[in-house]
């Protein structure tokens, strides 16, 4: 869409020629585990969370808090592969002023949220959903739609922090402040291996929608090949229990039957 027609969508405000938007009322349209700072910030913070959400360490914490005081229009937490992904992509394409994510904080083994982001940005999902090239076990988006999938991946640049040469880079608070500070500058800002500046809001209209949850379990939800096999797992398991409980029936009639023959206390009677 030309940036002479985002008049008719939604106000602008013009902010040292830099071309802002004014956010949807309904913006930010999930909920979460998050901080709202300034709307017409470029830049959204993600923290990775190897906790549950009510055991959020200070450290963490402080990594959010430290996000928006530096300008950051979002900064929050990322526990899951899918739902979790799905609810941000949510929140950043109804905010077209948000073009780059700083993807910070601890790594999950189990789900492996930060991979599957980073996979998803750089590859997309396949025709099954699946996030391409995640080592995630459950990188499945089934809840928001393939418009909406490519419209976040084309709106946002990805910065990550996910170093492993320096591993402390991804919980530091003063990088997390440099990268979110480079992303507002009005020219192009060296940050790490990026180059990075405010280029203003992303010339089309917002996509204020939630997830559908169309699929509340997507760890749930298998493949055909996996369904398939699934499925021959299950009939398996189903002939199993009744072959034993066939096994038991016929056990318990043997048995039945032998009281008839020889009833208890006979011998004693006979004595």
């Amino acid at each position: 869409m030309a940036l002479k027609n985002l008049t008719k969508w939604v106000g602008r405000v013009n902010l040292s020629k830099i071309l802002k938007v004014k956010p949807p009322p309904d913006y930010p349209p999930e909920d979460g585990c998050y901080l709202r700072g300034n709307d017409f910030s470029p830049v959204a913070v993600v923290i990775l969370l190897h906790t549950r959400y009510e055991a959020i360490p200070d450290f963490l914490q402080n990594l959010a808090k430290v996000a928006v005081e530096a300008g950051a229009a979002l900064a929050g937490f990322l526990q899951t592969e899918n739902i979790g992904i799905e609810k941000i992509v949510c929140n950043v394409v109804a905010n077209p002023n948000i073009r780059y994510i700083v993807l910070c904080g601890v790594e999950s083994a189990g789900h492996w949220p930060g991979d599957a982001f980073e996979c998803f940005v750089k590859n997309g999902v396949d025709e099954k959903r699946f996030i391409i090239g995640s080592k995630a076990p459950t990188p499945y988006l089934y809840n928001i739609s393939l418009e909406t999938i490519e419209r976040f991946r084309k709106q946002i640049t990805l910065i990550s922090l996910l170093s492993d040469e320096d591993r402390k880079m991804r919980i530091d608070p003063e990088m997390v402040k440099k990268a979110v500070q480079a992303c507002y500058q009005e020219q192009p800002t060296k940050f790490l291996n990026y180059i990075v500046y405010d280029p203003g809001a992303y010339p089309e209209p917002p996509i204020c929608m939630k997830i559908t949850w169309r699929v509340t379990k997507p760890w749930a939800v298998y493949p055909e090949e996996e369904a398939e096999k699934m499925k021959r797992i299950k009939e398996a398991a189903l002939i199993k229990a009744k072959e034993e409980e066939l096994t038991k029936k016929r056990f318990e009639e043997s048995k039945a039957f032998m009281e008839l023959l020889f009833p208890k206390g006979k011998k004693k009677e006979e004595k």
